[in-house]
């Protein structure tokens, strides 16, 4: 291969690559993992970790290392571990969040555009009414005025979504101008954990409890060599106390933590009662849309009867998704509160 085609190779890869940098097919899992290897939160936090673990190793290295030097770079390590996972967890909340954002307000364009093609057909409607002298004015007006909003619902619809996806984009650190084209998200997983395992051990996940939790070990470590015939009494009764105060904010810290922890998992289990609720109100308008088709067939309803029935059965398997992403960022602030990952996406 001559030095000519390498170069025509070269660019056409080039060029490819540019190409794909503007469109992207993105899915909810996706997007996660991308954010988690990309996202400069993450990066961060990643970097930090790589030097404390390298920082440990020297310490450990050194033989004259003294003892409160050797834990505190210990704890060091152990604290922006803990950082380094909060961080994913926070990310993967932020993604999660977003994308069923701008997945949600597709689905609310779809919906928005029917029910403007709805109430256009019901003002033409009163306006013929309104002709055969079997309307008023007022019934014009009001047919007018639904048609106003529902039109600028849809319209607002259509300014917010390349927002969002201009957010979303932003999160996975993609080129500006990326033209994302979202799948629709998953069924949320089931909540397998119980609430007992999420709030064990969370002084050893959550970087502000592994804080406290290392403030107090490290106050237990300096009442251990103030323990002796050769401190002075004073410095040892002053360890004491502060090892007293450090284990008492631990305590009240991770009392706080736990709340949150059981305040999210009601959440999560109130939403995945309203995803039940709104597919049972599915399955009435689908109901009343196939009764509304047969008495339109049978000639006893009008075509605007069954359309008004479509438009309900939209919004009502939108109300679904919505439902059910819900849970899904239910699912997400369950898991950034309690440090472990429930959503099944953070990998």
């Amino acid at each position: 291969m001559n030095r000519t085609l390498i170069h025509l190779t070269a660019l056409m890869l080039a060029v490819t690559g540019l190409a794909s940098a503007q469109t992207g097919r993105l899915t909810l899992q996706g997007a996660v993992t991308r954010a988690l290897e990309s996202g400069a939160d993450v990066t961060t936090a990643r970097a930090n970790l790589q030097k404390a673990q390298a920082n440990l190793r020297a310490v450990r290295a050194d033989p004259t290392t003294p003892i409160t030097t050797l834990t505190q770079a210990e704890q060091d390590v152990a604290g922006q571990a803990a950082t380094l996972a909060a961080t994913k967890l926070a990310t993967a909340q932020t993604v999660i969040t977003q994308y069923l954002g701008a997945s949600d307000t597709a689905g609310r364009l779809s919906v928005a555009a029917a029910q403007v093609a709805l109430s256009e057909r019901q003002l033409k409607i009163a306006q013929a009414r309104l002709a055969a002298r079997v309307a008023t004015t007022l019934d014009v007006s009001r047919a007018q005025n639904a048609l106003n909003g529902d039109r600028q619902d849809l319209q607002s619809a259509r300014e917010q979504l390349p927002v969002l996806e201009a957010q979303l984009a932003r999160s996975l650190n993609l080129p500006a101008g990326t033209d994302l084209t979202l799948s629709a998200p998953p069924a949320p997983p089931k909540l397998s954990v119980t609430l007992a395992a999420l709030q064990a051990g969370l002084d050893k996940r959550l970087p502000a409890l592994v804080q406290a939790a290392n403030g107090s070990a490290f106050a237990a470590l300096q009442v251990k060599l103030a323990d002796n015939d050769y401190t002075p009494a004073r410095t040892l009764e002053d360890a004491r106390v502060s090892a007293q105060n450090a284990q008492r904010s631990l305590d009240d810290a991770t009392r706080s933590a736990a709340t949150q922890v059981r305040d999210a998992y009601r959440t999560v289990q109130d939403a995945q009662e309203r995803v039940a609720l709104a597919r049972e109100s599915l399955a009435n308008t689908q109901t009343s849309l196939t009764q509304a088709q047969a008495r339109l067939k049978a000639g006893t309803a009008a075509a605007v009867d069954v359309q008004q029935a479509q438009v309900q059965a939209q919004q009502a398997a939108l109300n679904v998704t919505q439902a059910s992403g819900n849970v899904w960022k239910a699912l997400a602030a369950l898991g950034s509160a309690a440090g472990l990952d429930v959503t099944g996406l953070v990998k």
